[in-house]
């Protein structure tokens, strides 16, 4: 609810949001679009609570984020929001199995039961015979899909997904847009995904436009 950021440089103060109001439903699934430059990213980390609006209120099921301390936004995050992001952020270290177990872990689930649901979304995103690869052993698409298993890990109730089909071809990026649109339907997750795909926005609920710092 009104929105607010801007970042100095320099001498000169650039206004990214200039008073955004977006409410989204559990079970929607928005399509942000907007130029490169625009303030998707910049929204998205202020819905995550990564960072902090100059003025505005941002809610997360029904909590307000600016009267959280950092750790209690960070247990937040762990427990309501999965991430998509642009450049993947799998952890270099891990396997790919370990990647999708990560979330899991977080919220203290452990053994077989842990090991079970990691490789039934690798299954998910086609690729079950990969849990023991590493990060750079994989192509840039089948690391997009990594991190979209991660997201969906643990049943979060918002998704922030940045070009999550942008590094796959048509038919995986169907395949992955089938698996976020069934899960916004079946366990009410709502969804804001910045894009440039035709294709997600003809799957989303409803598109929303950022351009000169407001939603058009």
């Amino acid at each position: 609810k009104g929105l607010h950021k801007a970042y100095d440089d320099g001498s000169t103060r650039h206004d990214v949001l200039c008073g955004i109001d977006l409410e989204l439903g559990a079970g929607e699934v928005v399509a942000l679009l907007g130029p490169s430059g625009s303030g998707k990213s910049t929204l998205l980390n202020l819905i995550a609570g990564l960072d902090a609006p100059d003025q505005g209120i941002v809610e997360v099921a029904g909590r307000d984020l600016g009267t959280m301390s950092e750790r209690e936004r960070t247990l937040m995050r762990r427990r309501e929001v999965g991430f998509v992001f642009q450049s993947f952020n799998l952890v270099p270290t891990l396997t790919v199995l370990e990647n999708v177990q990560l979330p899991l872990e977080l919220t203290g689930r452990r053994g077989a039961a842990l090991r079970d649901e990691a490789a039934r979304l690798l299954s998910q995103v086609g690729l079950p015979e990969r849990g023991s690869a590493f990060p750079d052993e994989l192509s840039g698409g089948e690391q997009q899909r990594i991190a979209i298993a991660r997201a969906l890990a643990h049943s979060p109730a918002l998704i922030l997904a940045d070009e999550p089909t942008g590094n796959l071809d048509s038919a995986t990026g169907a395949r992955v847009l089938d698996l976020l649109t069934g899960l916004a339907a079946e366990r009410g997750t709502a969804m804001l995904i910045a894009t440039h795909s035709a294709e997600v926005v003809a799957r989303a609920d409803r598109v929303v436009t950022l351009r000169d710092g407001l939603l058009r």
